[in-house]
């Protein structure tokens, strides 16, 4: 793998020292190597104040795009959380039969594949995972220096099962074995700490604390849940965002020439209380409430990013440490009637992707990245060697130069479906079993950025559609 001098020198600053020309390899001083922090964020839409969601209140990570570069068309590879962590976390794109379903295993679906972590634990670093990084948390165990800590294995008084409600009938209602359906939301007036994420932040910042100490390389991995189902967060998030500010997605209805497959019953919203079943749209009341969860929820999780970062400039490790912060997939809150993931839409694909680097440029920058494009680049920017597995390509230029060209055209997965995206369209083919196609469509993006016109079969865009087509075979057969 070929460095930029940039890359090898003022990234990795004075913490990088080189071996000078004609000095001897047993007096050449030893390569400090840069720290990496990792911070995932569970159903993180890019709506942001620094993607231009000026309504929402996000200034830690505002902040931390600042002083990084932030990715405005960065998309993960499958929109679910278990299949797309583990399609980050190995390099490798989904396939027909590779990271399909939220409880993918990498153990199982890339025996052998070093995964991230891994691979610079291998290098010499201490490598550790608090919160929510693998969907499993014991899946790639050997990635890590330790076991994996959630605060779900603390000892604590009461019921702390994953949806951490705090509220007594909540709780209640969630322990249930059957028929129980707690509330999509909880606004309860308590301090940060109170819920998983806080107690997440808590013990990131101890433990930068003790690497600060110790002095050796490190690759902290931290990740927040909110803002997953069920939007909890304590009542001072809420309060951010009056409820008369708040109104559902503009285009709720399916969009009539989209194919069927497109559409998804958001099972993972139906099983809270009060969501209609069957195939009933959300009451415009209840959607304003979801909106209004899941923005106190995403400022939430920004706060306990706030409180890591700052952690990391008051120890003065910013200087020599590369901070990620990534969403797993997108989400959809009414927009197209559909709700959660699982879906080829742009809104469950798209999502924020910032990375700070000591050395780097600042800004925005509009190239196309995916999620399997993190793992290359790390490597990369800690000059360790390519493990030789890698499906996605290094955007490391990208933060030299905010506004380099970098890919063409990046690929999402769902299900039976397959996804390009260019610059401009956002293309999809289902196909059977047989490997035919089955339904197709075709967004501009540029034109038509909310994707309620499909020109699939559109004849002025039969030439497009052709070669998007031909781009997409030859991608899948490539895999």
């Amino acid at each position: 793998m070929k460095f930029s001098s940039l890359r090898l020198g003022v990234f990795m600053g004075a913490a990088l020292l080189l071996v000078a020309p004609g000095l001897a390899a047993d007096t050449a001083p030893e390569i400090k190597r840069p720290n990496v922090l990792f911070i995932a964020v569970d159903d993180l839409r890019p709506e942001i104040g620094a993607f231009g969601a000026d309504y929402m209140q996000t200034p830690a990570i505002d902040s931390l795009a600042e002083t990084g570069v932030a990715f405005t068309r960065a998309y993960a590879n499958v929109p679910v959380c278990g299949a797309s962590r583990a399609s980050m976390l190995t390099g490798l794109r989904p396939t027909q039969e590779r990271f399909l379903t939220y409880y993918t295993r990498i153990d199982e679906d890339a025996p052998g594949i070093p995964t991230i972590p891994g691979w610079f634990k291998q290098a010499g670093y201490t490598t550790i995972s608090l919160g929510k990084i693998s969907h499993h948390a014991d899946d790639g165990a050997n990635s890590w220096s330790e076991p994996p800590w959630s605060p779900k294995n603390e000892s604590l008084p009461g019921y702390h099962g994953w949806r951490n409600y705090l509220a007594e009938d909540n709780i209640r209602e969630d322990m249930r074995k059957e028929k129980g359906r707690p509330p999509a939301w909880e606004n309860v007036d308590v301090d940060d700490d109170a819920y998983f994420d806080g107690r997440v932040a808590k013990r990131a910042v101890e433990l930068l604390q003790k690497f600060k100490e110790h002095g050796t390389p490190f690759f902290l991995a931290v990740g927040f849940v909110k803002p997953h189902l069920p939007f909890n967060a304590p009542k001072k998030y809420w309060d951010l965002y009056p409820e008369d500010s708040v109104s559902p997605a503009a285009n709720r209805l399916f969009p009539e020439k989209a194919p069927q497959q497109a559409w998804h019953n958001w099972g993972e919203l139906r099983k809270y209380q009060g969501v209609p079943p069957g195939d009933a749209p959300v009451p415009d009341e209840m959607a304003r409430k979801l909106v209004r969860g899941y923005r106190a929820a995403t400022s939430y999780s920004d706060a306990q990013v706030g409180r890591v970062l700052d952690e990391l400039d008051r120890l003065g490790l910013a200087e020599s440490t590369i901070v990620v912060l990534w969403g797993d997939h997108g989400w959809s809150l009414g927009e197209h009637g559909l709700w959660a993931k699982h879906s080829p839409f742009d809104l469950a694909n798209h999502i924020p992707l910032i990375v700070r680097a000591p050395g780097a440029s600042t800004g925005l920058a509009p190239g196309l990245v995916e999620s399997v494009d993190i793992y290359p680049t790390l490597v990369e920017l800690a000059g360790l060697p390519d493990p030789g597995h890698l499906q996605g390509e290094s955007f490391a230029v990208a933060l030299e130069n905010p506004g380099a060209g970098l890919k063409d055209a990046v690929y999402t997965r769902w299900q039976n479906s397959d996804s390009i995206r260019t610059g401009r369209y956002n293309y999809t083919e289902w196909r059977d079993n047989s490997g035919q196609v089955t339904s197709r469509m075709l967004y501009d993006n540029v034109a038509d950025p909310g994707e309620l016109n499909n020109l699939a079969e559109d004849p002025a865009q039969a030439v497009t559609v052709a070669e998007l087509s031909l781009a997409l075979a030859r991608h899948i057969g490539s895999i």
